[in-house]
């Protein structure tokens, strides 16, 4: 660990670039929401059955959740900095395999690997803060990589939304793509051998290998037009050869897939003998031995059963998926399997003792709490604007939550300055509290709170009460943690969350479907009610909409109790302990 004022300018342009990194992955985690529709006319599916295009939303979940805790154990392993490269290369394949896309199921590949390599960004910057600043100094760096995250998911639908006015969805992808390489260009150049785990020397660093390079460009190329089949090239007499299958009808069985195929054993064989492989192969024997990789693929089924069950569930029927008899059994079966390999394993996937202080475990337990709220508020603040005031524009209803989005990013950089004067414990508190506060307040809207400006002023309140905790409950994990378990640690503290917003939409949804229930028992039927009288089937559709008011008064109220024991549960669990404030 450095102290803050003797980082090395190459780290902290290092952070910097990671920062940005993971602004533009938490960007397109939104972005896809606007083109969403279009993915689905390209692939065939109407708008109208929008529970069909679930795995392209899932299928990124399940890659920035599920292989997580493997990621951040390798950044322990083997360093920061080539998980970072390595991850910002998987998101650029995976945008690339996207744009790219020809059906329904090369795009859920696509957003899976983009999901890997997103997700993958997070723990090693986490890390990264903690070998370059003492415990002291951390609250602001992280605070600031908080916001940066916050910041993407408000400029990732303006992002999208410029994409679109100008091209389709493929083009938001492709510029992923391509952004995506750029940062992993900058970042090794301006990598510093001291922040990895390599024994490469600081000139080996300059020598990218560039042979294994170009036959990595070689092959996404072939891939892309295999995947693409543009029609020029197909249409050609001369070049429409390379697209003719050898034998059936798969595009995938064509001279040019094969060639690719070849070109992929080649790179494989270039890593395995290189002198400085872009994907250090010879290293990976190492690391399956000092880690448990049966557990980490335990971890992953159990986490993947999760996300589908809850991320693909249908809110008009239920909380969860419909597959969800045989998703829950797995998930119970693979954390199980989990918890026997970490108990027998010589090389355990999370090193035993690693979440020993209760400080370190409690910001686990903390952020599920906090990702149980949040999703009330990123869900349903859009959902009552367009039940009450804008019925005619999901943009307008969606505008609303940017005030309290914006508040989100403020709220970070201002926790992780105030780190340095308030206690991690008081401050996650009282930020829980405000936001708790706000929810509270959010369960008295009436159908037309959100005409009047004062109501900016709870959005901003409960987006600053959330974001003033990002930073705290990092540094509580971080301060509580051993410098060589901050990779899976921080890791495990982005699962706490996600699995916190999964689980929390589930129960939240399940209060308040049957809070709308109750209500729309009460209505008369809309025949006996309208009898052609265009005032009565006013009231009727009036009455309709409160029902749907009071659904949203029970899953804020939901949120603020979630808030509430968050709070109740940072004092608790993440104030120092004795010892620990003595030394």
């Amino acid at each position: 660990m450095t102290s803050g004022d003797a980082i090395r300018p190459a780290s902290r342009v290092l952070l910097s670039l990671a920062a940005v990194a993971i602004a533009f992955a938490a960007a397109d985690t939104y972005v896809v929401v606007l083109a969403l529709p279009d993915m689905m006319s390209s692939t065939g599916l109407p708008i109208t059955e929008l529970q069909r295009a679930a795995p392209i939303v899932s299928g990124f979940l399940l890659g920035y959740v599920g292989i997580l805790p493997l990621i951040g154990r390798i950044s322990d392993l083997r360093g920061r900095v080539p998980v970072l490269l390595a991850s910002l290369v998987v998101f650029a394949v995976g945008s690339l395999i996207t744009a790219a896309a020809y059906n329904l199921e090369s795009i859920v590949v696509g957003r899976l690997i983009q999901g890997i390599g997103g997700g993958g960004l997070i723990p090693p910057t986490l890390a990264l803060i903690a070998d370059m600043w003492p415990p002291k100094k951390r609250g602001l760096p992280l605070g600031i990589v908080g916001a940066v995250q916050e910041l993407g998911s408000v400029l990732g639908p303006l992002y999208g939304a410029v994409v679109l006015a100008f091209g389709d969805w493929r083009a938001i992808f492709w510029l992923n793509c391509g952004i995506g390489l750029l940062l992993a260009a900058a970042m090794m150049r301006h990598r510093d051998p001291a922040s990895s785990s390599s024994s490469l020397t600081p000139k080996d660093v300059g020598r990218p290998d560039v042979a294994g390079i170009g036959l990595a460009a070689l092959g996404l190329l072939a891939l892309t037009l295999v995947m693409l089949e543009p029609t020029r090239l197909v249409e050609g007499v001369t070049s429409g050869l390379a697209f003719l299958p050898v034998t059936g009808d798969s595009r995938w069985l064509t001279p040019l897939a094969l060639a690719t195929y070849a070109v992929l054993a080649l790179f494989l064989v270039r890593q395995a003998t290189a002198r400085r492989p872009l994907i250090g192969w010879r290293g990976w024997p190492a690391l399956a031995r000092e880690t448990d990789i049966w557990g980490a693929l335990l971890l992953t089924a159990g986490l993947g059963a999760v996300i589908v069950t809850f991320a693909s569930a249908e809110p008009e029927s239920g909380a969860v998926s419909p597959n969800a008899p045989w998703l829950v059994p797995l998930a119970v079966a693979a954390f199980a399997g989990f918890a026997v390999r970490q108990r027998r394993a010589a090389q355990p996937l999370i090193p035993r003792g690693a979440l020993r202080a209760r400080p370190a475990w409690g910001a686990l337990v903390v952020s599920f709490f906090i990702g149980a709220a949040l999703i009330a508020a990123l869900v349903d603040i859009p959902f009552f604007a367009r039940l009450t005031i804008y019925r005619d524009s999901q943009l307008d209803a969606a505008l609303v939550l940017v005030r309290f989005l914006i508040a989100l990013p403020i709220g970070a950089v201002l926790g992780g300055w105030l780190l340095r004067r308030v206690p991690a414990s008081v401050l996650t508190g009282v930020a829980m509290l405000m936001s708790s506060a706000a929810f509270w307040h959010m369960s008295t809207w009436d159908a037309t709170s959100l005409k009047h400006p004062t109501e900016t002023f709870s959005l901003i309140v409960g987006g600053l009460g959330f974001g003033l905790a990002i930073a705290p409950v990092n540094a509580a994990l971080l301060a509580h943690t051993a410098d060589a378990v901050h990779g899976v640690t921080s890791a495990l503290l982005i699962v706490a969350r996600m699995v916190g917003m999964l689980l929390g939409i589930s129960a939240l949804t399940t209060i308040g479907l049957r809070t709308f229930y109750a209500a729309t028992d009460k209505i008369p039927p809309a025949a006996q009610l309208c009898g052609g009288d265009s005032t009565a089937c006013r009231a009727y559709k009036d009455a309709v909409r409160d029902a749907g008011i009071s659904q949203l008064h029970a899953v804020f109220v939901g949120a603020a109790v979630c808030a509430l024991i968050a709070a109740v549960l940072s004092v608790m669990l993440l104030r120092e302990p004795q010892e620990h404030a003595a030394r």
